[in-house]
């Protein structure tokens, strides 16, 4: 997000005062919000365990690691071998919008080196929702990632409502159908048939929401939802990608409609960025461990390497902020995210350090200046793809450590 957020806020100052008011104190529609004790025992469009609660042990999740096990053993694709210690990949993208592009020409310029490994686990959250299903697909998708972060400007992904008239009654600045139809555009049966096929085999991919009345990070086995294979399941699939992405206030909340103990409610889910810029799944997978030496496993040489690409600084960049409101919230809002996406770095570095991982970072480096004009321009989008190609194209120099460990 960085960056862009300054953007939303330039839009802001059309409001006026009467409007602020009721953007902020304006009455409420009436909603049905999942319950404590619920959350971790819905059903999505007929759908059950297909999500967990980041911070919370689950058990679903982890009875899927056994059947991942079990996958690979009938595909005959061993990216977990106990017998040889083979290390494995997963990648982390993490939120970032419009600086997604960075992302985009890092994953193409990775695939022309030759060195881009294929991915065990993906997870992605914010802009790194729309390019995780992609990256987990392969190279076969890099034109379209390429295509998605370097053609759409500002108006192809979301359209400003009427600050007199429409937003004191609404939920947010902007909406978002414009993104809605390209989602729908890219992620098509197709493309659910393929994911649902890496499935099968062993692989897994994970998307976060926010689920802003839990405030928590919600994690998405999107490959599980893909292999339920109906309309129902492309159309969550869509939603669960538009959340993501959908920055609160400027963008509209996605509600998704769920079931649990013979009730309905509604969730309102918005940019996982909200709780984490970056995650993996070390949380909602105590003991795995021990689940796995129940199956008579030897996890000893079990190793991986996690890549984490940042659509993003990691370095404090200075600049002279106006003296005006909406220059100040901006510059506000980015930098407690750029605080945010250090200490979840940290968190996945000591989640390596405390297994047998491989920890390599990719973030923008300080030296680019951006010179967007607007939320998404695509003259800074491609700016930043050919950066991402050019250091990624010879071999990435993947940093060891999070900024400050050096």
């Amino acid at each position: 997000m960085q960056k862009n957020y300054l953007n939303v806020f330039k839009g802001m100052k059309q409001l006026s005062s009467a409007c602020i008011i009721f953007l902020f104190f304006g009455c409420a529609a009436t909603r049905h919000a999942t319950p404590p004790e619920a959350l971790n025992n819905v059903t999505v469009c007929g759908m059950k365990d297909i999500r967990a609660l980041s911070g919370l042990p689950s058990d679903s999740f982890k009875k899927d690691f056994i059947k991942l096990f079990e996958q690979e053993e009938k595909s005959g694709i061993y990216f977990f071998d106990f017998k040889n210690k083979r290390t494995y990949s997963l990648l982390a993208i993490s939120g970032g919008a419009a600086s997604g592009a960075y992302g985009a020409g890092l994953l193409n310029g990775w695939s022309h080196s030759r060195q881009r490994p294929e991915f065990k686990i993906v997870t992605g959250i914010s802009t790194g929702a729309i390019i995780a299903p992609l990256a987990f697909l392969g190279s076969k998708y890099d034109p379209m990632l390429k295509d998605f972060y370097t053609k759409y400007s500002t108006k192809d992904i979301v359209k400003i409502r009427s600050p007199r008239l429409a937003i004191p009654f609404k939920d947010s600045i902007a909406t978002t159908k414009p993104l809605e139809k390209i989602i729908e555009k890219y992620f098509d049966k197709e493309l659910l048939k393929e994911i649902a096929a890496e499935y099968n085999k062993g692989r897994r991919l994970y998307i976060g929401t926010t689920n802003l009345d839990a405030q928590r990070l919600v994690i998405w086995d999107m490959g599980k939802i893909a292999a339920a294979g109906d309309e129902n399941a492309l159309k969550l699939f869509r939603k669960i990608i538009l959340a993501s992405a959908s920055v609160p206030i400027a963008f509209e909340p996605v509600y998704l409609k769920v079931e649990a103990n013979g009730k309905t409610y509604d969730e309102m889910h918005v940019d996982g960025g909200v709780v984490k810029q970056v995650f993996f799944l070390y949380d909602v997978l105590t003991g795995l461990d021990k689940a796995v030496k129940e199956k008579g496993l030897d996890t000893f040489n079990l190793q991986y390497k996690i890549y984490i690409i940042r659509n993003g600084y990691a370095d404090a960049i200075w600049q002279e902020v106006p003296d005006k409101l909406s220059s100040i919230a901006g510059r506000t809002i980015d930098t407690m995210i750029n605080a945010q996406s250090i200490g979840d770095l940290y968190q996945l570095y000591v989640f390596t350090k405390n297994g047998k991982g491989d920890f390599n970072l990719a973030y923008i480096p300080a030296t680019h200046k951006p010179k967007a004009k607007e939320l998404f321009d695509v003259v800074e989008m491609q700016a930043l793809f050919d950066l991402g190609f050019k250091e990624a194209s010879n071999g990435y120099p993947w940093k060891k450590t999070p900024p400050g460990l050096e």
